[in-house]
């Protein structure tokens, strides 16, 4: 659920057959505007009780129902919501929703419709060759395009302007074949979507109204009626944190809908947002990503952070993606055969994700101090909900000995588990962790699991940790 890549699909078959506009109504073309054509689609997947937007986590039972009835409805719409909702990643699924294959005349700028062509070079073209029209077939892929909205942008960026070529080459500027058109007449027949909307000036939000209301476009005064067939996506951030621009109220009130987005509500949706965006150059263990998901949601929480600002699933995703380079980094040190990420690997990772966050004015010099206690929290929580109830005297018992478990970042797998030995019960912990695998294959999931009860243990007062010279020592 965070801003990543596209959710566009390959070609999965070849384009049909029809290669002229004669062909193609005698196979039974229909026109269709694209919001009908979203509307057909998105009610088949819904009574086949296939997802409608798949990839899309933590939204099935609020926004998605909310979205799904403005594309019913008809409407443009703005998605609102913090930095890192998945605004972005949910816009793109929307292209999902076409049909993978629309006809259009061959070599039109803004994709017309063979059937029902709007420009006036394709409307004099199918005037000359009647039923030989020639045709093209676009993919979906190609169907969705994205503007980020920035300051710099231009009306003619958008929307269009004269083409001095076209102009020089002998054209008047009378003749509307002088325009070039901009992003969102070429996105004709397709979904448009504008990210951080806000951040668009002024005047140029004012050059779309036409666009969302009469569904046409003017272009330096030319009289240009031009027919837009179009879903308008846009994504915006509360204007109470941005500052940096406010969508105008006339523009506003032309969507046709605002969908708040939100954080995952629960820890299982957040793990799931990590485990399915995180590209992990090693093993992260579940228990370890779901540490990750409650030290996101406690800094959501917290009263030392600018909640305005919210806390991104781009935050728990970078974590993740750091502790497993950490293991791996590890392993290539020390030569440890088993690169996977343990608890050690966390706080390690921590001070390169602060930029990702804003605290509060009187927090200045304690934000690494603010994320440690709050990572500590989380592995509390962590410990409490895996292992609740779970006989962990093996464990106790060989610290009431006298024993001294030593671990750290550059602490190798078999370093770890040598000094503790054969374990009471640490088959049930890994049974409860998930980490159920053969012990002989996974050593690696074995020292993680053991690392993490030796941490829940430590900050459930049952044992002694001290920190020495970048090392852990449980027991001290």
């Amino acid at each position: 659920m965070t801003d990543s890549p596209a959710a566009q699909t390959t070609s999965s078959t070849a384009p049909p057959a029809g290669t002229t506009r004669g062909a193609l109504l005698a196979q039974g073309y229909r026109s269709r505007t694209v919001k009908e054509e979203l509307r057909e689609n998105l009610l088949s997947r819904l009574r086949a009780g296939a997802p409608a937007f798949p990839g899309i986590v933590g939204f099935d039972d609020t926004v998605l129902p909310q979205l799904e009835g403005a594309l019913l409805a008809g409407h443009d719409l703005v998605l609102l919501g913090e930095r890192g909702q998945g605004k972005t990643r949910l816009m793109r699924t929307l292209g999902t929703l076409l049909d993978e294959w629309m006809p259009v005349v061959e070599g039109c700028e803004i994709n017309d419709d063979p059937a029902a062509p709007v420009c006036s070079r394709c409307r004099r073209l199918a005037a000359e060759t009647g039923d030989d029209l020639p045709v093209v077939w676009v993919h979906r892929d190609d169907r969705y395009v994205e503007k980020l909205a920035t300051p710099d942008t231009s009306v003619g960026d958008l929307v269009g302007d004269v083409d001095p070529v076209k102009v020089a080459e002998g054209r008047t500027l009378g003749d509307p074949e002088t325009v070039h058109y901009g992003l969102i007449p070429r996105t004709n027949r397709g979904i448009f979507g504008i990210n951080e909307l806000p951040d668009l000036a002024e005047r140029i939000q004012v050059a779309m109204f036409n666009v969302l209301e009469e569904r046409d476009i003017q272009v330096r005064g030319y009289s240009l009626r031009l027919p837009l067939d179009l879903l308008l996506v846009a994504s915006a951030n509360p204007e109470d944190y941005t500052n940096r621009g406010r969508i105008i109220t006339p523009l506003k009130d032309r969507f046709g809908a605002e969908i708040r987005t939100h954080y995952p509500v629960e820890v299982e949706e957040e793990v799931a947002v990590i485990a399915q965006e995180a590209e992990l150059v090693a093993p992260v263990p579940a228990h370890l990503l779901e540490v990750l998901a409650r030290l996101t949601r406690g800094l959501r929480e917290s009263s030392s952070v600018d909640q305005r600002a919210g806390v991104s699933a781009r935050f728990a995703i970078a974590a993740a993606e750091g502790v497993a380079a950490s293991a791996l980094r590890r392993a290539a040190r020390t030569g440890d055969t088993h690169a996977v990420a343990r608890v050690c690997d966390v706080p390690a990772v921590l001070p390169t994700l602060l930029g990702k966050l804003e605290f509060e004015m009187g927090e200045e010099g304690r934000e690494v101090e603010v994320v440690r206690h709050l990572l500590r929290i989380a592995v509390a929580e962590t410990f409490r909900e895996r292992l609740l109830g779970l006989d962990l005297s093996g464990f106790t018992e060989l610290f009431a000995e006298g024993a001294v478990v030593e671990t750290g970042e550059l602490v190798t797998t078999e370093e770890l588990l040598s000094q503790l030995g054969p374990v009471s019960g640490l088959a049930k912990v890994l049974d409860r962790l998930g980490d159920d695998s053969d012990v002989a294959v996974d050593l690696g999931h074995v020292a993680a699991g053991v690392e993490f009860v030796l941490e829940g243990l430590h900050l459930t007062r049952r044992v002694d940790k001290e920190n020495v010279g970048g090392r852990t020592v449980y027991g001290a």
